[in-house]
């Protein structure tokens, strides 16, 4: 199936095949007939999939046909995304699909200049992408005005749940317009989403081309079982092993990360990191090195867990395991992308076994052992990830110990499911 056999302008297509887009992806074939439709739509599918393009090119189908130019300060679409990165990658593709229309597409995040996006503002917008924090600022302003706004998107609504955005979107969805369409996309399906289904949606229809969870067929995954003060020699031996190929390297905390990014720095990697302590032009740097393949490692926090889409993308590290299950199969949704094959590698201290037990639920299926065994979690101890907030610590206080060799357990965490943290890295 081509893109105009789902009823897209010419115009549309013709873009699409400029940039080498000639056939739809399976959310794409599944999504993009019942929005333009002008049905409310919840998606559900991997990373990397094409979700972008499933709710943005009906968007900018709908909109190129009414041709009712944006009135000052209004918008006639919105995107909602949880991060910067996100939000900027998504802007990116609208930018890329709207080539030659007179639509407009702009952009509105934190850490940058809130009065260029004021002065940006006054024209109107046709499709704006916003993260919810720096949209109710501009709201409290007076700097834009939601009543115009025809059309809704929440993007990897599962994370605008779990970073505590839910706040910001009751006050938001009051001010956009009462006949409006919605559309959901989200690559988990946590209990919350559907009580998110029913406040914001209207007799949704649900696509979904992989179960909640699922992650690539692409993607090898495999977990080292290993003490948290030996994970630093481990990656850089592994790294070495792969020079000159990107990797994207998770860490659980920004002072954490940014610690094991200096030190590979000073092992001679070509490194960066991205974080809630850097500003957010040192963040769109660090990614556009990363692009270009003038650095070779990024170390990052879940702030880079959905918003970077780079095919090149060989290797991704879980050098502390997220302690939000869902986030791991976005994490390891960075590599792998548009068909390509990946690797997904977890390295486990004892500490973190209650996470990777979790982890094993939501995608529901074994991590194959690398090195070392499965630990075995003594007295239903918790996690004590705040003991790690710099990314040392031992073995967990000799509360823990290997457990017999064998796969990793599948079965509910021993002791307290740890506690989810609701902070944005």
């Amino acid at each position: 199936m081509d893109f105009d056999m789902l009823g897209l302008s010419p115009k549309i297509v013709a873009a699409l095949a400029a940039q080498g887009i000639t056939e739809p992806t399976p959310i794409q074939k599944q999504a993009i007939p019942h929005a333009m439709n002008g049905r409310d739509v919840m998606g559900l599918a991997q990373t990397g999939t094409g979700k972008t393009a499933a709710f943005g090119l009906p968007l900018i189908h709908t909109l190129s046909r009414i041709g009712q130019k944006p009135k000052p300060k209004s918008v006639n679409g919105l995107i909602l995304a949880p991060t910067r990165e996100l939000a900027n990658q998504i802007a990116e593709n609208l930018k890329a699909y709207t080539g030659g229309s007179h639509l407009s597409v702009a952009i509105v995040v934190g850490g940058v200049s809130i009065n260029r996006q004021i002065n940006r503002l006054e024209r109107g917008v046709d499709l704006l992408v916003a993260t919810p924090g720096r949209l109710m600022d501009l709201i409290d302003r007076r700097a834009v005005m939601l009543g115009d706004t025809r059309f809704l998107v929440l993007d990897e609504a599962d994370q605008m749940l779990d970073l505590g955005f839910i706040h910001a979107l009751r006050k938001i969805a009051p001010l956009l317009n009462a006949e409006r369409q919605t559309m959901l996309f989200s690559a988990t399906m946590p209990k919350q989403m559907a009580e998110l289904s029913k406040a914001y949606l209207v007799d949704p229809v649900r696509v979904e081309v992989a179960r909640p969870g699922q992650t690539a067929d692409n993607v090898t995954q495999s977990v080292h079982y290993i003490a948290q003060a030996e994970k630093q020699g481990l990656l850089m031996e592994l790294l070495k092993k792969h020079p000159g190929e990107r990797a994207l390297v998770f860490g659980r905390t920004k002072h954490g990360s940014e610690k094991l990014m200096k030190n590979l720095d000073r092992a001679g990697f070509k490194t960066a990191s991205i974080h809630g302590n850097k500003s957010q032009g040192q963040r769109d740097r660090a990614i556009a090195d990363f692009k270009a393949g003038r650095i070779d490692v990024l170390v990052a926090t879940d702030v880079a867990a959905r918003g970077i889409d780079i095919p090149e993308v060989m290797y991704v590290y879980n050098y502390d395991l997220p302690n939000v299950a869902e986030n791991y199969v976005h994490r390891i949704g960075r590599t792998a992308r548009a068909g390509a094959s990946g690797q997904a590698i977890a390295f486990c201290a004892p500490d973190e076994m209650p996470y990777l037990k979790d982890i094993a639920k939501v995608v529901k299926q074994d991590i194959e052992t690398a090195s070392g065994r499965p630990w075995e979690v003594v007295g239903g101890a918790k996690p004590a990830a705040s003991r790690r907030r710099g990314g040392g610590g031992g073995n967990g206080g000799g509360q823990r110990k290997p457990a017999a060799q064998g796969k990793p357990a599948q079965a509910k965490p021993a002791g307290a499911r740890p506690r989810r943290r609701r902070r944005a890295a």
